[in-house]
């Protein structure tokens, strides 16, 4: 009985023994854990302090500066030729522009940019064909700030392109009515129409539909000018491989943008186009071109030569046009880096600046480019475009009478000159 009560005691103690020991242990590591959060808490506290340190001292975003503001201001103030040849005009004329922005546009001078330095932004990207990250560094601004520059510009000149293109004037132009070749055959003559090609950036799946004849993906652009060598109208944004026929069709039955001729009138086309009484094309099968004329013994010996002498004299302007167009704006001589639709509203807007440089700016001093008559020379004689040109001048013709009524016509003009000039 003894033994047993003292076997119970000795139980018990080796029971609160091991209950103090596990207790002791739980302290332990308790302890433990409180010092290792203690010392993670350390670490995350000083890693965030240096962190917030290093991003105070070395800033991600470019700071806000007035280094573009300061510029654009300093060169308007310098050498004009050097501000005309980096800009495309002189600096009175860019400040008209500037003016004609702020007043008829939403586009307003911002906190820390002028609407200067945002055209400027524009006219050196469209005129010297510069990209982002080298217009940035001139204006010191970001890359973002640089693009939202450029097309808030875009649309602006966008919004006031329909009042800057030129109207057709009733009047006899001075060209022609100050010259016996052309008055008075050609005094209902308003001025010239014609396609160009401008290199273009389009999705794969596009690219065939866009590649033109001679293998470059580009767009076909329709102008018609007067021969005070302005803008009447523009139509952009066809893919590469349409036909000029095509085009046209589609400017004289838009819903919007629609172009007429008024009655009575006529616009100057090449072989690219069907002859009617509103566009006049030249004698299919005879030369055509001025360095056919020139030289000892190329003088025009039929009527059709002599008209259609007199008509490429008048028809150049577009050619001429194109060239200086083109010369001016060099962003057209490769494919600008833009989605389609900013580059079809490109062309718009540079027509548009184009006629305003026109207007208070004449002199057109920049390298004209020589025009491509092979283009024409191949509609001259005949190409694999052919059966395209038939099927569409199906489309444009909605009688017979109306292609034949035009071949008279131009014939009686064609009797009428050479009567003439050799009477």
């Amino acid at each position: 009985m003894d033994n047993m009560l003292r076997d119970g005691d000795e139980d018990e103690e080796n029971e609160i023994i091991r209950e103090q020991k596990e207790d002791e242990d739980l302290d332990t590591k308790v302890l433990h854990l409180l010092v290792t959060m203690t010392g993670l808490a350390q670490i995350l506290i000083a890693h965030r302090y240096f962190r917030f340190k290093s991003y105070i001292e070395y800033p991600i975003r470019r700071p806000i500066t007035r280094t573009g503001y300061d510029y654009i201001h300093k060169v308007l103030q310098e050498d004009p030729q050097h501000f005309r040849q980096l800009y495309r005009m002189y600096p009175d004329v860019f400040l008209k522009l500037c003016d004609l922005i702020k007043e008829t546009t939403h586009l307003k001078d911002t906190r820390f940019i002028c609407v200067e330095e945002m055209v400027a932004t524009f006219l050196v990207t469209v005129g010297q064909n510069s990209r982002y990250c080298h217009t940035k560094d001139t204006f010191k601004r970001s890359k973002f700030a640089t693009s939202t520059n450029f097309h808030n510009v875009l649309k602006a000149i966008n919004t006031i392109a329909p009042s800057l293109m030129a109207k057709p004037k009733f009047t006899v132009p001075a060209k022609i009515r100050e010259s016996t070749r052309f008055y008075p055959y050609f005094k209902d003559c308003l001025g010239a129409i014609d396609g160009t090609h401008i290199p273009a950036i389009v999705p794969k799946c596009d690219a065939p539909s866009f590649r033109n004849r001679k293998g470059v993906i580009s767009q076909n652009v329709l102008a018609v000018c007067n021969f005070d060598m302005e803008f009447i109208y523009v139509l952009s944004g066809w893919d590469g491989s349409a036909h000029d026929s095509k085009v046209l069709y589609d400017a004289l039955t838009k819903r919007t943008n629609k172009f007429e001729v008024s009655h009575g009138k006529f616009y100057l086309a090449d072989c690219g186009f069907a002859n009617r009484r509103r566009f006049l094309a030249p004698f299919r099968g005879t030369k055509y071109h001025l360095q056919d004329f020139t030289g000892q013994g190329c003088d025009p010996e039929t009527p059709h030569e002599l008209f259609n002498h007199r008509h490429v004299s008048l028809r150049n302007v577009i050619e001429r046009i194109f060239g200086i167009f083109k010369s001016r704006f060099l962003i057209f001589k490769s494919a600008p880096p833009f989605s389609f639709k900013t580059q079809a509203e490109l062309v718009l807007a540079c027509v548009a600046l184009h006629n305003f440089l026109r207007k208070h700016c004449r002199s057109d001093e920049f390298p004209v480019e020589v025009p491509n008559e092979a283009t024409n020379a191949e509609n001259m004689e005949g190409n694999d475009e052919r059966d395209d040109y038939e099927n569409v001048e199906e489309i444009l013709e909605t009688q017979d009478q109306e292609r034949e009524s035009a071949n008279i016509w131009r014939e009686a003009i064609a009797e009428e000159t050479w009567k003439d000039a050799t009477t």
